[in-house]
């Protein structure tokens, strides 16, 4: 359905004009894109904004511990392929960002919206989506989000009874016991390279059993669903076993899942599979993620990592040593405040690469680095890190703030 016509009361109106204005404000004092603060205004004039503004759209949601920004964007220019899109394609991914987001979609057909994986139920109850994409869970931000079994129950009293297309990770038993509550969902076999968090039934909590790519609990029952749409090397297989060749400018094996997941949710719009993925292949990076940039004459290429899953996919994609690697890791309000996730991250896979050391929570990682029998050195900052660091491209791995601090740093 198509937003041409204004579902808005003088109230709503009213509340989307004060929001733009908190939100100019706030960029003109240099303090951000001001989508947050001026969706907290809007929301406090008009309760009701959110699922005013979603009326008239075709709403997909996605939702996730990781990938969620990646895939919005992925799926958000698949679909442009169907109509006029609007997205937080920034990331600001709870009530208030969101409800900016779509304060500027007056024209728009479709709504992809990434959505905070704490937030999924109460904006899904607000939107009314068609679709809801899930592609994992895993642990982030223990002082702030919920333990992943929790998070997963949630989600899934949340989406009982949905009427949104649900396209789920078959390869990840939390997003499958989460989506299993929906009577309509599209199975993806996307995979799942950490299974640190899989291992234990989420429905009865018996020990699971996972012989190669499959997996199952052997005390309840609960086993992995035939996957309709699957990952499978370089392709991706759609329901009729056409395999569809991914063509990314964005690197990594996680890329092309969320592409293969991308390009499941655009065919509910009826998008077919070849035009999705060619239009994905336009996207070069995602709010900074996977930038390569010019820095004291060095190319430093910024990569994003938030929680052990994160940081293990993001090894698996670095160039190879002796390739100079800058770690960066904040510990501040939006990164979580708790560290101790350093210590489920293997960073043996970075043996052999000169590693720099930087950020608030720098020593945290130095002990961790330590422990793991790695050759590295603090830094005070970018410029000692980059002077330090041998020749060649520089990989930059830094947690949320961290990322976001280098990106000013360098200009970006």
């Amino acid at each position: 359905m198509s937003g041409n016509s204004d579902p808005l009361t003088p109230r709503a109106k009213l509340a989307v004009t004060a929001g733009k204005a908190a939100a100019a404000v706030s960029r003109a004092a240099g303090r951000g894109s001001g989508s947050v603060i001026g969706g907290r205004v809007a929301l406090k004039l008009d309760p009701d904004l959110l699922a005013r503004l979603a009326t008239h759209l075709d709403v997909i949601l996605v939702s996730a511990t990781n990938g969620k920004t990646t895939t919005t964007r992925l799926i958000a220019e698949a679909l442009r392929a169907a109509g006029p899109v609007v997205s937080n394609a920034l990331g600001a991914n709870m009530p208030a960002g969101i409800t900016s987001a779509l304060a500027g979609g007056s024209d728009a057909k479709f709504a992809v919206i990434e959505v905070d994986e704490k937030y999924l139920a109460g904006v899904a109850r607000n939107t009314d989506p068609k679709c809801i994409a899930l592609l994992n869970l895993s642990r982030d931000q223990l002082d702030r989000a919920a333990e992943t079994r929790m998070m997963a129950e949630h989600w899934r009293e949340g989406l009982a009874g949905s009427k949104a297309v649900v396209v789920a990770n078959a390869d990840d038993p939390l997003v499958v016991w989460a989506a299993s509550s929906s009577p309509n969902v599209m199975w993806v076999a996307a995979g799942q390279m950490w299974k640190d968090d899989a291992w234990s039934c989420p429905s009865c909590g018996g020990v699971m059993q996972r012989p190669g790519d499959d997996w199952f609990c052997g005390e309840c029952g609960f086993r992995r669903p035939t996957p309709t749409w699957a990952l499978s090397g370089d392709h991706v297989l759609d329901p009729h076993g056409s395999a569809w060749p991914i063509h990314l400018q964005l690197p990594g094996r996680a890329n092309k899942a969320n592409a293969a997941s991308s390009a499941a949710v655009a065919a509910v719009f009826g998008v077919p599979p070849q035009v999705a993925l060619e239009r994905m292949y336009q996207v070069q990076a995602v709010a900074g993620r996977y930038d390569v940039v010019q820095f004291m004459q060095r190319d430093l290429r910024l990569l994003l990592a938030k929680n052990p899953a994160g940081w293990l996919e993001t090894f698996s994609l670095i160039d190879p040593p002796p390739t100079p690697v800058i770690l960066s890791v904040n510990a501040r309000g939006a990164d979580g405040t708790d560290t101790s996730w350093l210590w489920d991250v293997d960073y043996t896979r970075l043996t052999g690469h000169p590693i720099f050391v930087l950020g608030d929570r720098k020593l945290d990682l130095a002990v961790r680095l330590e422990v793991a029998n790695q050759h590295f050195q603090v830094c005070e900052n970018l410029e000692q890190a980059v002077q330090m660091a041998p020749p060649g491209r520089i990989e930059v791995i830094a947690n949320y703030t961290a990322f976001q601090d280098l990106r000013r740093r360098v200009g970006n």
